[in-house]
């Protein structure tokens, strides 16, 4: 049992005096296809073994009482009056909003939970605590949801409570994900393959930046609507179109003069990146890594000038990595605003080019970045082994 562990179950049996079931409940990467999964694209996550922990059982009462050892602080509400508050018990009490809209009977329960995910990086750790407390939900109260429906709860969960209009990609990897491998995932029908993730030499380095990012200020939100505007007008034009999909860049380009500019950039950028994402998928099946790392740098280039979700920390280190040899791919992940760049990095190089671009980034922005080796992992489980 790992040191995690041992410290939310030794947390549980002080707080509750029993003994908790245990899951674990990964954080995700994305190695391309960004701001797409809400635009009917393709995106490519893989779970790592980085997450959140939680331990949990039912308590014979008619509330729910939860500890978060990251946050230091407790909630304890009647099942009966499940309403929005503020921070993160919105991320518990959305998903227990979604078990009791579903008619899915619950009774009282006792969570404690804690993770090692560095919190703004943009690993996804409200996806984490969402999939992770609905798995344990319908393990212990035995509600037979499938993993599909258990990321489907989550993501209306986000939309709901937090009110986060988030895609599928952060809860599908979370459930679906599998060790050594990513998942090329269709986010309309959300049909997958779980793609081999061989890059033999090279590692996946994340650096970051440490500005905080808030999904929650309005700017994903903002995004999504113009894309909604956007994608209007577009289908006006096209009409066999059902989706961005359906539309090249090209035709994006020939009816520029009917788009407001911002939303022509957002639009321009979705179908390219669609485009992108599946020529990735098929040079990862090609083992063609180094041209996989071309299309990283350019979807950061899309993410910064057409979307402008980037900041001028992400972009310097994206522009550092372009000077490292060593480096063969990098860009924003997830968000945007902040948190992290994603590289794939020669591995008997990543020490040294970590410290270089540490020490200029310092330089540059007068705090130090963070830099965190990834390594994949399985999908939400419960940590049977512990029992």
């Amino acid at each position: 049992m790992n040191n995690q562990e041992q410290q939310v179950k030794k947390a549980f049996e002080e707080k509750f005096g029993a003994a908790p079931r245990l899951f674990f409940s990964p954080g995700r990467i994305n190695l391309i296809g960004e701001h797409v999964d809400y635009n009917d694209g393709f995106v490519m996550p893989a779970a790592i073994d980085k997450g959140v922990v939680f331990a949990v059982a039912p308590n014979n009462t008619s509330k729910l009482r939860v500890h978060s050892i990251d946050m230091k602080e407790d909630l304890e509400v009647e099942l009966s009056d499940i309403k929005k508050k503020e921070g993160w018990p919105n991320y518990i009490l959305g998903v227990v909003d979604q078990f009791q809209k579903r008619g899915l009977p619950l009774q009282g329960f006792d969570v404690v939970f804690g993770g090692n995910l560095p919190s703004g990086a943009g690993l996804s750790s409200s996806a984490a605590v969402e999939c992770g407390l609905a798995t344990a939900l319908n393990t212990i109260f035995d509600l037979k949801l499938n993993r599909v429906a258990i990321a489907q709860l989550s993501q209306k969960a986000e939309h709901t409570f937090p009110g986060v209009n988030c895609g599928i990609m952060d809860q599908f990897a979370n459930m679906m994900g599998e060790k050594d491998h990513v998942l090329l995932l269709d986010c309309t029908s959300l049909e997958y393959k779980a793609l081999p993730l061989q890059i033999p030499g090279y590692v996946i380095m994340l650096i970051n930046s440490k500005v905080s990012h808030s999904l929650a200020s309005g700017e994903y939100n903002i995004r999504r609507r113009q894309c909604e505007e956007g994608l209007t007008i577009l289908k006006q034009h096209y009409p066999q179109a059902k989706s961005f999909r359906d539309i090249t860049p090209e035709q994006v380009k020939q009816v520029k003069e009917h788009l407001d500019a911002d939303v022509y950039r957002r639009c321009l950028y979705v179908t390219e990146e669609i485009t992108r994402t599946q020529a990735a998928a098929s040079l990862l099946q090609q083992n063609k890594i180094q041209e996989f790392g071309q299309l990283m740098f350019a979807t950061h280039e899309g993410l910064s000038k057409l979307y402008d979700v980037s900041c001028p920390e992400l972009d310097f280190l994206v522009e550092q990595a372009h000077q490292h040899p060593g480096i063969i791919g990098s860009r924003l992940m997830g968000g945007g605003f902040g948190g992290c760049t994603i590289n794939i990095t020669k591995a008997d190089e990543a020490e040294s080019i970590a410290a270089a671009i540490s020490d200029v980034y310092t330089s540059r922005f007068k705090h130090a970045p963070e830099v965190y080796i990834m390594q994949t992992g399985d999908g939400t489980y419960e940590m049977l082994s512990q029992l």
